[in-house]
Order: structure tokens, then C-alpha cells, then sequence
């Protein structure tokens, strides 16, 4: 029962994190900021290699990265902050400036996932 109420508790405080699947694994949902195919290699090819991270696909039309982790040896603010470290939104923690200067070009302009300046 404490069992329960423990992972009761972990769901509902996660907003986008979900139950376990048969193998132990952990589906995370993050709203980013990812719009052409050159984000998505980047937040693909880099994102896998984070400690406890099993699977990651980007769906560009929902803006989405989809991660499967290993609960064990990750948790999804560390997940979203390393996503924020390769210069992309993760939910509402902001990408880290050095980071999406050093993205492509296409991904830096704007209008390319970032917020319009204000005027």
C-alpha cells in the first residue's frame, strides 16, 4: 500500500511523467521549442547519452520529445535540464544561452521555436 501511494504521489507531482512499462522504464513527455529536422538530430543523437535515458524521439508537429528512462539511474528534472543544456526549451525551463548559440544556424533565427522579442 505505501507502494502505492508513493508512486501515486510521484505521478501526480510529474505533471508529464508516466507509470512504469513491463520493463522497468519510464515514459517523460517535454514540451520544447525543436521546429526543423536539424533540431531533432541534435536533441536525438546528444539526448540518448544522458545516464538512465533508454530511448528519446522528437515529434516536431506536437513540439514533443518523447523519452523512455530508467527511473533507477535518472529522474526528469535532471532529463530536462540536459535537454535545456543542448539549447532547447524543456517545458518551462529555459534553454541554456551558450548552448543555442552554438546550434545551427537555422535553429538560432527567429521564429525557429523562440519566443518573438517583445517591442
Amino acid at each position: 500500500m505505501k507502494n502505492m501511494l508513493t508512486l501515486l504521489l510521484l505521478l501526480l507531482n510529474a505533471g508529464s511523467l508516466h507509470a512504469q512499462d513491463p520493463d522497468g522504464l519510464v515514459a517523460l513527455n517535454i514540451r520544447t521549442n525543436a521546429v526543423c529536422d536539424m533540431c531533432v538530430n541534435t536533441i536525438q543523437s546528444e539526448l540518448i547519452y544522458e545516464k538512465g535515458v533508454k530511448a528519446v524521439v522528437v515529434d516536431l508537429d506536437s513540439n514533443i520529445v518523447r523519452v523512455r528512462m530508467d527511473p533507477k539511474r535518472t529522474n526528469a528534472a535532471k532529463v530536462r535540464k540536459a535537454l535545456a543544456g543542448l539549447g532547447y526549451a524543456a517545458d518551462d525551463l529555459a534553454p541554456d544561452a551558450k548552448a543555442r548559440a552554438a546550434l545551427p544556424a537555422c535553429c538560432q533565427k527567429e521564429g525557429c521555436g523562440m519566443p518573438k522579442k517583445p517591442e
